[in-house]
């Protein structure tokens, strides 16, 4: 039977990168999931990719708590309940620390620290008044460890508090029978990780491949992550294999980092 036969599963984030990769491999593991993502259409072609009336696209923005709140909401209209959340929808830009304004800083953690504790928060909420338990994986980043590579510092900042938020709230979560997990991706190829390697190559005057080539040399096992590679931990979190994890957070980075 697959890992995760009729699981709820709704991934923020899911019209690209990781996020899609998420909503595909829950989908291949039996779940029903709900993809949502700020832009309707990239969520609905997610879906799509899935092949299956047993999934649903939802329009989302979750920096905006309303929001938030009508997208768990959709869900357990559609579904029932909810099982599993995966919080990955997140946003960067490439900056040196000197040149962030006021606006970055706004922009990056109301998605990425704000959008993911609400979105924690909403579908806890959820899972205590089902009370069935459920599974909450929140998408962090080595950056939020202090790697020197992170694409800015207050991007760093918003996910070192994800970490912190998601080892505090797995102890109050837990004697609900709620797993709180976080996954700390390193270096990964993805469309923002593209865009981001091009404002970064042409500062330096390298190719994007030269700046790639840099980036896996100094990766201990030589390669960078796919999509993929974070979509498998996901899968592997909100598994019954993953019962008795809780308040961790997982760095998948080749070995890049070793905190």
């Amino acid at each position: 039977m697959p890992l995760l036969q009729d699981k709820v599963v709704l991934v923020t984030g899911a019209g690209a990168g990781i996020g899609k990769a998420t909503a595909l491999a829950m989908a291949a593991e039996g779940a029903l999931v709900a993809a949502a993502d700020i832009d309707f259409a990239a969520a609905q072609k997610t879906v799509d990719a899935m092949g299956s009336n047993r999934a649903l696209a939802i329009e989302t923005d979750c920096g905006d708590t309303a929001s938030i709140n009508a997208m768990i909401e959709k869900t357990v209209a559609q579904f029932g309940r909810l099982d599993v959340i995966v919080n990955n929808a997140g946003v960067t830009r490439y900056a040196y620390v000197m040149d962030l304004t006021e606006a970055d800083w706004d922009r990056i953690h109301r998605v990425n620290a704000k959008g993911v504790f609400f979105c924690m928060q909403r579908a806890a909420k959820q899972m205590i008044d089902q009370k069935t338990g459920g599974r909450i994986i929140n998408m962090a980043s080595i950056s939020g460890r202090g790697y020197s590579g992170a694409s800015n510092v207050a991007y760093a900042a918003s996910k070192g508090a994800v970490i912190g938020m998601t080892m505090l709230a797995a102890h109050q979560l837990g004697p609900h029978n709620i797993n709180v997990n976080a996954i700390c991706p390193g270096v990964t190829r993805t469309e923002l990780g593209q865009r981001n390697a091009a404002t970064r190559a042409a500062s330096r005057r390298l190719t994007i491949e030269q700046m790639q080539a840099e980036q896996e040399a100094v990766i201990p096992i030589r390669r960078a992550n796919t999509a993929d590679d974070i979509a498998a931990m996901a899968v592997f979190l909100a598994s019954p294999g993953a019962r008795n994890i809780t308040g961790q957070a997982y760095n998948v980075d080749g070995g890049l980092v070793n905190s």
